[in-house]
């Protein structure tokens, strides 16, 4: 990790990090466009119905090989 001096306190901190860990100076520019990048990313995905549906076709599957099993043996 690539590291740098912060420009207040003159400690070392890493160049990803958003502040400084001894002052707490900011790093980078913060915008609100930058919160919304590093904090809104999944948003857009509606998580639950995601999961729910994938809880039914794995029902559905177990089910059907379960089917499958007792016709042929």
């Amino acid at each position: 990790m690539e590291k740098k001096k912060c420009p207040q306190c003159k400690n070392l901190i890493l160049k990803t990090s958003p502040t400084c860990l001894y002052c707490g100076r900011p790093n980078k520019f913060i915008t609100k466009e930058y919160v919304n990048k590093k904090w809104n990313k999944d948003n857009s995905k509606n998580v639950f119905d995601y999961i729910f549906i994938n809880k039914y076709i794995v029902f559905f599957l177990i089910l059907i090989f379960t089917i499958f099993i007792i016709k042929f043996s």
